[in-house]
Parts: C-alpha cells; structure tokens; sequence
C-alpha cells in the first residue's frame, strides 16, 4: 500500500519519512519541518522526532534536521512549481493540496496597509494529513435525528483541535446527503451545503471534492463561512448547512439567519466544554438563546476518538440503548 502525501516532501525528508513502519505512516497526523531544527511527527496523539533512517527519537540532537535546500524544494512541491500562482493562500499562511491535506506555513510577514500581505522567507511547514474514516458518525448521527427521523437537529460539535472534528462533519455530510432510504429506518437523503473556507472538509481541488461528502452536497470552497452561508442560503437551498471553525460574531449573525430560514445548521468550533464557548461574544449569543438542539464533545486519548453528547438543555443523553445518561462512547 502506497502513502501518497509522502509525494510532497523533498527527497531527503521523504527517505527518512518513508522508512517509518507501515502501520505508524496510516496513522501519521502532522508532520513537521522547521529549517534548522528536528523534523517532527504526531501520531496516535504522541509526538516523536525522526532521524535520516526512519528511527523515532525523543532526543532532538539525533533527529534529521532540514535545511534551506529542503525548504525549497518543499515550496517548490506544494505550489507545483508556481509559487507566483499561490499569493492568497501565501496571504492566508496555509495551502490546501489534492487529498485535503493542509499545509501550514511560517516565515517573515509581510504588511501591506497594516495587515498580512503575504509570507516571504517561509522555513515552516505543518502538514496535515487529512484521512476518511467512513463510518466515524454511525453511533453520533442517530442522536442528533428528531423522532421523525426526516430531520436533523440543529448541532454544535466541540472539541480541541485535531480530535476529529472535521473528519465527523465530512462523514456526517456524506450520510446525511445519501440518507438511508434502502435501510432500516428508511431516512431520506437531505441536501447538504458545506462553507469550507479551509477547504479541509471536502478536500476541493479546483471546485471538485476529493472526499465521499455525499451525492447531493454542494460545496463553497475556500469561501468566507460568513459569507459563505448567507450565498448558500440564497442560492442553494440546503436542507443542512455545515461549517466548520465558527466563533467570530459574523459567523453567529449568518447561523441565526441560516435558523430563520428552516435550514438545519451543523457547526463546529474549537473548544472542550459549552460553557466555555458560551464566554465568547458571538457563540455566546446563539448558545444562549438556546439555538442549539444538540451537542457533540469530542475527545481523543492515545488516538482513540470518544463522544458525548447534550441536549438542548445541556444534559447528558445515553449513547447506548437503555444506558443511563451521561455516558461516554467510543467513535
């Protein structure tokens, strides 16, 4: 079995990187290159160095250390040899490639007008390896489903960063499109629109999804989600609207109109607990007025991926048949 991301990175951090074991490459989540100094992976939750033979180390004077060559070469990959074409993700300090992998870039900024006009010197990179787990929301989409089964609760998913908050929106828009129609409980499949302003959820290359996000998901790639929703809701009519990363009070303004309209609203947002998120000036506000039907905290331990989830109320629901509430599952 072939790693494709390992494509993107010049020969000599690929060669140290490609004599990793199989099994610790599928699970690799960030890989790190920072000129000069130890290059890093993380995985299953535990981060490690690597040296120029593939051999994890905890002591960062034995691991391989890039160099300008590397960096070079890594912009030379990733921009596909165009670095010119590449000025607003330069802007943005992050480039989404094929697969929906995003890379992270640091460097020297560069101000135009008072704000970041792009990256120069860069001689960072965080690569984030974006992975389908099909089948991830089997046990959460039944929970956020009203007695009907033909709509889905308005949610919030919470959790700290990389514990798999965009992986279960990508596989709940993907089950949420295709519905169940041939299964048990006979659920329709809903249009979905997805504002994927990172372009991490649908992994779009050009406008075309390079994720299973369902037949009848549309997708606004790399637009503002602000922005983004109120197009969505004026142009295509999604029965369930799904955004990632919210939190600015723009993004609340555009999911309460998103709400006035009868549109199912999926979002997720940085955080480990709702009452933290209900001290932000805009979740806040919507979290509040009690907008929110469900919500799903995610949490990940030594890379295994468990749930909780609330009710509108904030209390605890079971997530197994006759199980008393409060429980926690495992994805």
């Amino acid at each position: 079995m072939g790693i494709d991301w390992l494509q993107l990175f010049p020969e000599k951090v690929k060669a140290a990187l490609s004599r990793l074991p199989l099994p610790l490459l599928e699970t690799v989540e960030e890989i790190r290159i920072r000129e000069g100094r130890p290059l890093e992976i993380n995985y299953a939750g535990k981060y490690h160095f690597v040296d120029a033979a593939g051999r994890l180390t905890l002591e960062p004077e034995e691991a391989y250390r890039p160099d300008r060559e590397d960096s070079h070469r890594m912009l030379d990959l990733i921009s596909n040899h165009s670095l010119y074409t590449m000025e607003e993700e330069l802007r943005k300090g992050f480039i989404t490639i094929p697969g929906g992998h995003r890379i992270g870039l640091a460097g020297r900024t560069v101000l135009s007008s008072g704000s970041v006009g792009h990256l120069r010197d860069i001689g960072g990179f965080n690569v984030r390896i974006a992975r389908e787990i099909p089948g991830v929301a089997d046990r959460i989409l039944p929970l956020l489903l009203d007695d009907s089964r033909r709509r889905v609760m308005h949610t919030l998913i919470i959790s700290p960063p990389q514990h798999g908050k965009t992986t279960l929106l990508r596989d709940l828009a993907r089950q949420i499109s295709a519905g169940s129609a041939g299964g048990r409980d006979g659920r329709p499949g809903l249009k979905v629109g997805i504002v994927d302003e990172r372009s991490e959820i649908a992994g779009s290359r050009r406008g075309i999804p390079s994720f299973d996000i369902g037949p009848r998901t549309d997708v606004l790639d790399g637009c503002p989600k602000a922005e983004g929703m109120m197009m969505m809701i004026r142009s295509l009519s999604p029965d369930v609207l799904i955004a990632d990363e919210i939190g600015r009070p723009e993004d609340a303004d555009a999911l309460t109109e998103a709400l006035h309209a009868g549109i199912t609203v999926l979002a997720a947002a940085h955080g480990r607990e709702v009452s933290e998120l209900a001290l932000r000036p805009g979740l806040g506000r919507i979290i509040e007025l009690g907008v929110f039907e469900r919500y799903v905290i995610l949490r990940r331990s030594a890379g295994e991926l468990s749930f909780r989830v609330l009710d509108g109320r904030k209390r605890p629901l079971p997530v197994y048949p006759g199980e008393r509430k409060g429980g926690e599952s495992h994805a």
